[in-house]
């Protein structure tokens, strides 16, 4: 027949998209030129208040950059090398004997809640119940060995610091993880949507792509935090944290407010905490306890990995497990 042509033109292969620019594109740009300049030309933060800023965010930043970078790294080693079957088997069937297992698991990862938190995002995609993944997310920065370690050097004198600060720090996991499974719902978690990798696609190939993804949604995350924590440590004076130290109940409350504004990392906060000298021991307990857990930079994180939904909920609730924990193991260690 006329006009009908004998052989079907092949369809051009659609281009390929476009990747845009995302906001954590840009922070993360944002962090490396601020920490290049902090180096690059020191003059231009020569006025304190401004210097003292950049001090502290490139601190925050450079401080928990390694363990940022530890835990991309092992939940790309989660995607690509555990066979997705792996946690269903070695955690138990119920999630109240799995929240317990995930928390105390979370004493084998010598990392900050910046390692945690792509980790545990991980754990989620892998099947593993939310309820344990949490658990595990907030054990994980709070009762490793490298914290109970410094914790007990910086309080020489002090020896239950270190005790008291583990079974808190668990008792809020395990709290939180327990919740979670009788209150938690599933569509308040929104992890951000991967690319699937195709079948056959090679495990370095996978592991790369993912580590690539994560690494830069998180760190723009990372450098929201950062900029919050500089901006309140510098805002916060040292005076005024003195003349509320001899109060018991503002005491408490001063110090577990600031250990969600300054985002110390969990490897250093016990040298900041021992510092603050004027504070009570059950005060210093408390912003021990409640730092790990829940600070700004670490709110930023689980909104990038969990959505806002899901941090807007679990964090404020986590403070006031947190703070309620801290409080009686230092009304029994006492």
């Amino acid at each position: 027949m006329t006009g009908v042509p004998t052989t079907a033109e092949a369809p051009a292969p659609p281009a390929p998209p476009r990747r845009r620019l995302l906001p954590t594109d840009v922070l993360v740009a944002v962090c490396l030129a601020i920490v290049a300049l902090r180096f690059l030309a020191p003059s231009a933060f020569g006025a304190p208040a401004l210097q003292a800023w950049s001090t502290v965010f490139v601190a925050v930043c450079l401080q928990a950059l390694p363990f940022l970078v530890l835990g991309v790294l092992l939940s790309a080693a989660i995607t690509a090398l555990v066979p997705a079957d792996f946690f269903e088997r070695a955690l138990p069937t119920r999630t109240a004997l799995a929240v317990p297992v995930a928390g105390l698991s979370g004493a084998v990862l010598p990392g900050c809640e910046c390692a945690a938190v792509p980790v545990a995002g991980s754990l989620v995609r892998r099947g593993v119940a939310p309820a344990a993944a949490l658990a595990f997310l907030l054990s994980a920065p709070a009762i490793n060995p490298v914290v109970l370690v410094a914790t007990a050097v910086a309080f020489p004198d002090e020896p239950f610091m270190a005790a008291a600060r583990f079974a808190a720090s668990l008792l809020v996991a395990l709290t939180m993880g327990w919740l979670w499974a009788r209150f938690g719902r599933g569509e308040w978690l929104r992890l951000p949507a991967r690319a699937s990798a195709a079948s056959g696609t090679r495990r370095r190939t996978v592991f790369a792509e993912t580590a690539g993804h994560d690494l830069v949604h998180a760190g723009g995350y990372l450098v929201v935090g950062g900029l919050t924590a500089a901006t309140l440590n510098v805002a916060v004076p040292r005076e005024w944290l003195d003349s509320v130290a001899g109060s018991a109940v503002l005491s408490v409350a001063v110090l577990a407010v600031l250990a969600v504004l300054l985002a110390v990392c969990s490897e250093a906060d016990a040298f900041v905490a021992a510092s603050l000298t004027s504070f009570s021991l059950t005060s210093r307990l408390v912003f021990l306890v409640v730092g790990p857990v829940v600070d700004v930079k670490l709110v930023a994180l689980q909104s990038g990995t969990f959505g806002r939904r899901f941090a807007l909920r679990f964090a404020p609730v986590t403070f006031a497990v947190a703070v309620l924990a801290a409080l009686s193991v230092a009304w029994i260690v006492e």
